[in-house]
Formats: C-alpha cells, structure tokens, sequence
C-alpha cells in the first residue's frame, strides 16, 4: 500500500503540495489536474525522485527518506519523455542495463530481456538502435526497461502526451494487463475513463477522489467552470 501522511513539499518559497494525506491501495489510480496543479511532484515523490519537504511517504512500510534504494526497486516510473529514460545505444542493452545493475549472472540477463521483448512484442527491434525508433517504440521500449525489473508499483508520468491514436490505444492496453499497481498521471481522460480511483489535485491541494465515473465528470465541469485557480505546483 502507497501512504502519504500530510505531506507538503515546496519549490523554494513556493508550497506546489500541501498536507495530502492518502492511502492508495487500489490496482489503477489515476491522478490528474490542471498544469501546475502539482500532479508532476506528486507523481514523483512515489518512488523517491522527490522527497517532501514534510511529512512522510512510505510504500509497504518503506520510508521515502530512509529506504530511497529499496523503494525505488519497488516502484518503476515511466517518464513522459522517453529519451529522458532511454540510456543504451540499442533496444535490447537498454533492457538489460537495470538488471546489469543488480549484479545479475548474464544467461539470466539475456533470459529475462528476451521475456519482456518477446512478452511486449519488441523482439523484431531487439538490436535496433534504441534513439532511432518512432515515438510509441520509444515509449514501449521505456515501459520494458521498467517491467523487466518486475516493481510491485509503476507511476506513468502523461505516458501518452506525446503518441497519437493508435499508440495511446496500445499504451492502454499494456496498463491495462499490468499485474501490478498503475500510478497514471495524464490529461488523457480516456486512459483512465474505467480506473478505480481518480485523483484530483488543484493548486497542490487534493480536491476531488473517489471512482472515474464521479470524479471525472466532476473534473471536466471544473475545468469547463475555470474554478480552479492559477497553478503553483508542478
């Protein structure tokens, strides 16, 4: 379970997060807000990127402060971007570089890239060069380098901000048979339209929470209204 027990965190001078208490313990979760609503930080703190100024996140038992390593193998994060989190010159050493990481034996490497190649349909890429491939392979290929170090938790930061149709549908559909706990941060309402729980953050304060079908027609009102005012998080 993901709790945050009043939980502020601050830019400088400036709160973007103030005292979120939460327990998240439902399989899909999403999370979404106007820009600079603070759906970025908050995402972030989820696996130790961040660290709140106050208060305290823990993920089954594991503190953010105290247990950064341990937690941080706990919960996978796909960035936005994906060339953010591409590393290795080709698809398959991409994989392979967490579990390089570990210490792993390099038959078990080999093994459990070519699983999650073949699993997420990226066996034909295997030895293409990884900055060359088309945006939605970039993001499957971002998405792969965290599952095959099977975290228990994967937070996406906008997965599909930057795909169009066709890769955002492929894109849910991976969320969607995901074994594990899925943290979506998005203004992609359709992504999330059939989670358990939505998440609504407004000038870092949390707003709204509770099943998609409430919370989302309650946020596209909002946003319709302009009730929420300038952003101060991010």
């Amino acid at each position: 379970m993901i709790v945050l027990q009043q939980v502020s965190h601050r830019f400088g001078d400036k709160t973007v997060l103030h005292g979120l208490t939460l327990s998240l313990a439902e399989r899909r979760i999403g999370v979404v807000g106007a820009n600079g609503s603070g759906k970025s930080t908050f995402a972030r703190l989820l696996n130790g990127l961040v660290m709140p100024s106050s208060g305290q996140v823990a993920i089954d038992g594991l503190d953010s402060r105290r247990d950064t390593r341990a937690l941080r193998r706990k919960v996978g994060f796909v960035f936005q971007d994906p060339d953010n989190q591409i590393v290795m010159p080709t698809v398959a050493e991409d994989i392979a570089f967490g579990l390089r990481n570990l210490g792993l034996p390099r038959d078990e490497i080999t093994r459990r890239t070519d699983a999650i190649l073949e699993s997420q349909g990226l066996m034909a890429l295997r030895d293409q060069a990884a900055h060359l491939l088309s945006g939605g392979e970039k993001q499957m290929l971002a998405i792969a380098a965290v599952l095959v170090m099977a975290p228990a938790y994967i937070v996406f930061d906008e997965p599909t901000t930057l795909l169009d149709l066709r890769n955002r549908r492929q894109i849910a559909r991976i969320i969607a048979a995901l074994p594990q706990v899925a943290i979506v941060v998005t203004h992609d309402l359709d992504l999330i339209q059939d989670f358990e729980r939505v998440i609504v953050l407004d000038q870092g304060r949390l707003v709204r929470d509770g099943p998609a079908a409430d919370v989302i027609p309650f946020y596209q009102a909002m946003m319709a209204s302009d009730r929420h005012g300038p952003g101060t998080g991010v």
